[in-house]
């Protein structure tokens, strides 16, 4: 998986929005287009972009898809925020250490 389809999928502010109402509790689609400004075709089809990111996965429920957030698919995200920060904090620890002296 790459960064860029990760970002890209979180580009859009629509899934941004689906992707944070997941990140609370799971639902379906319908619950999703009931609290959201979208219909519920656009829904699915941001919820399979998201789903293709490996960012949410979907589970049966009788009729029903349940949609839940992947945490494995979060993995790469957080190993490119932790790359990032840990550059930054130690850009910081350098540049702290100098004023000490």
């Amino acid at each position: 998986m790459t960064y860029g389809k990760l970002f890209a999928a979180l580009a859009d502010p629509t899934r941004r929005a689906i992707f944070e109402r997941l990140a609370a509790r799971e639902q379906s689609v319908a619950e999703l287009a009931r609290a959201l400004p979208v219909s519920q075709p656009a829904i699915s089809q941001h919820l399979k972009v998201l789903k293709e990111a490996r960012l949410v996965r979907d589970a049966a429920s009788g009729a029903r898809r349940i949609y839940s957030i992947d945490p494995d698919g979060l993995w790469p995200l957080r190993q490119w925020l932790d790359r990032f920060w840990g550059d930054q904090l130690a850009s910081f620890k350098v540049a702290a250490e100098r004023e000490e002296d």
